[in-house]
């Protein structure tokens, strides 16, 4: 049997579709990519956006357009949010949630079998449990994701997911740890800390983020730790210093902003302001003692009763906070959230005019952070070969590099000297043995 995925949204959709793969490997089915013929198509949804909605129904249908016999199921963020709009979805054979994700399987199996079709969506409810899809591999990544919480208790005026997702659920650290020291004998080198509220890692448990850093920084193997989003309002002085304590943990931090405007902030319902956040900024430069710190961010344009100078004050921030990058979107209008029917809604052409200006200012200031890296050593992890000998890679920066390394292989870990900026990415040249030396 083959089936084929379809996959939409954060990491957090990747790293769980990544677990159904193997899932359903385990169990005599072959995984083919989109274009070959399957036996099962499944989506799993991304419902931040509309759009995110209409390619994921887009997809699905002209799958079973397609291929009339197979299986086509619809699952994820969108029909947990919205599950009776998605039952409708009548060219799904299967429609369910984000809950109890294993009877998939099950459910798919059941239909192949010549089941009637299944619409199978659990609410979610305080208490549930975080649900175990562990990952053994990574067909297309030199570095290792793993969930470690889902859920969210924030009610942002513009977001959908506390719906999509329920309550924060902390996954155990025993079973975090298991997994880490399966991916670093599988030669993982690198992990990413994934999940959908981070810092609410252990609020559910009685634990912390900080102390599940320490303790996967001391798996052996692992060399370099990365973080998800950040909410700058949850991380505390002492977390902070305990983060910079740790070497292992890059130094880039991607610190959810939304908005530079302290206007536009309220309206969204975000917990700081614009002070409060450069002031956790300040203290993340502080605990590293002068050394280089790279910091990253999302920013929507746009939002209901935004003004030109509320855009503008947003714009200036950037260049205030010096990003390595910034993911800038325009506002999307999502029926089930507060901001839905706010008044002084911009319109669509608006929205996207004020993402390309922008756009265009964040890699103004991007340029100024990279030039002002040049010169400087890091690590880099070897991923995508260009050729025999040259691979692109980040840095523990996030600083993006192209860089000739003979003898070396994708997954490897390589000291270099950035150089010129050269568009997206850096020139860096290997230094001499080619490791970084910790302390």
């Amino acid at each position: 049997m083959r089936v084929c995925f379809y996959t939409l949204g954060c990491k957090v959709n990747l790293n769980e579709t990544e677990a159904l793969e193997q899932l359903f490997q385990r169990n005599g089915f072959t995984v083919v990519p989109e274009g070959e013929g399957a036996d099962v198509y499944i989506v799993n949804s991304c419902t931040v956006t509309n759009f995110g909605d209409q390619k994921s129904r887009k997809w699905l249908r002209r799958a079973k357009r397609e291929n009339p016999a197979a299986v086509t199921v619809m699952t994820g963020c969108w029909p947990q949010a919205f599950p009776e709009e998605a039952a409708k979805l009548m060219e799904a054979d299967l429609v369910c949630g984000n809950t109890d994700r294993r009877a998939i399987l099950d459910h798919v199996l059941a239909l192949l079998g010549g089941h009637e079709r299944i619409v199978a969506i659990t609410p979610h409810a305080r208490g549930e449990a975080f649900e175990e899809l562990p990952v053994d591999r990574f067909e297309t990544h030199t570095r290792a994701f793993i969930k470690v919480e889902d859920g969210c208790n924030r009610r942002c005026a513009y977001c959908i997911i506390p719906k999509a997702r329920g309550p924060v659920r902390s996954r155990s650290e025993a079973s975090i740890l298991a997994e880490l020291h399966k991916l670093a004998a599988a030669g993982y080198r690198e992990v990413v800390l994934s999940a959908i509220s981070l810092p609410s890692y252990g609020a559910d448990t009685g634990t912390d983020l900080y102390t599940l850093i320490e303790r996967c920084a001391a798996v052996e193997g692992i060399e370099r730790i990365r973080l998800g989003s950040l909410d700058p309002d949850m991380l505390t002085d002492e977390g902070i210093r305990r983060m910079a304590a740790v070497d292992k943990l890059c130094p880039q931090f991607h610190l959810s902003l939304q908005s530079g405007c302290d206007a536009t902030l309220r309206r969204m319902r975000r917990p700081y302001t614009t002070a409060q956040y450069l002031e956790t900024v300040e203290k993340l430069r502080a605990a590293y003692g002068g050394r280089p710190v790279a910091f990253t961010t999302d920013c929507i344009c746009g939002f209901p009763g935004e003004s030109e100078e509320d855009f503008a004050a947003s714009c200036d921030f950037l260049e205030r906070v010096g990003f390595l990058r910034v993911h800038v979107f325009p506002y999307s209008r999502r029926e089930g959230t507060a901001a839905y029917s706010f008044p002084d809604q911009v319109h669509e052409r608006e929205k996207q005019d004020r993402s390309r200006r922008m756009h265009r200012r964040a890699e103004v200031v991007r340029d100024g952070v990279l030039d002002a890296l040049a010169g400087m050593e890091d690590e880099v992890l070897l991923e995508t070969p260009l050729s025999a000998t040259v691979f692109t890679g980040y840095t523990r920066l996030y600083v993006p590099v192209a860089v000739s390394a003979p003898g070396h292989a994708a997954g490897d870990i390589v000291r270099v000297r950035l150089g010129r900026r050269d568009g997206e990415r850096c020139a860096a040249a290997l230094l001499p043995g080619g490791r970084e030396e910790r302390h």
